[in-house]
């Protein structure tokens, strides 16, 4: 073969590797319906069911969560604090406190104790896309995980969320949520 052609061959094949492995943008969802408003939807009792999956698809931890959420304006701005209670199924019981601010339109900032810097969220019609840095406790260590974390509005009231984890750009497992709003 001609080193011109298997040159041409190998940049098409690096192109189409590129394009199949990129993510999703919030923004073709912009049309989809039910619309989600984080402050509508986050406000008031919230309960969540989910699991943790290894890699490998594996059900590695099963818990609810209880969320209590309000939000006022401050400077202009709609702020919200989302209170969970997580409960897993080996007992252990956990808390995070989230504050989020609405920055602009569907652009959202969040913290909590556990995240490392801010989360950063997107919104666009039913869906929300956050990422941040959560600092995940271990056997006694704490490891930095990233997660790219996906909410879809389905009905007012019922919400599914999947959240990829991964270190080092590795996967490491993903979390599936669906929340009910009371």
């Amino acid at each position: 073969m001609k080193p011109f052609l298997l040159r041409l061959l190998c940049i098409a094949f690096c192109g189409l590797l590129l394009v199949s492995c990129s993510s999703p943008q919030v923004s073709q969802y912009a049309s989809e319906k039910p619309a989600l408003d984080l402050s509508d939807y986050f406000s008031g009792t919230i309960d969540a069911y989910g699991i943790f999956t290894d890699r490998s698809g594996e059900v590695k931890k099963r818990f609810t969560v209880l969320i209590k959420a309000n939000w006022i304006v401050r400077d202009g701005k709609k702020v919200g604090t989302l209170d969970e209670s997580f409960e897993y199924s080996d007992g252990t019981k956990q808390k995070r406190i989230w504050t989020l601010t609405e920055t602009s339109p569907g652009s959202y900032i969040g913290n909590a104790d556990d995240v490392v810097g801010d989360a950063q969220g997107q919104l666009a019609g039913n869906a929300l896309n956050w990422t941040y840095t959560l600092a995940l406790p271990v056997d006694g260590t704490i490891y930095h995980v990233q997660f790219n974390d996906w909410m879809y509005l389905v009905t007012p009231k019922v919400m599914l969320n999947k959240a990829k984890m991964s270190k080092f750009g590795i996967e490491l497992g993903e979390v599936t949520l669906s929340f009910y709003k009371r």
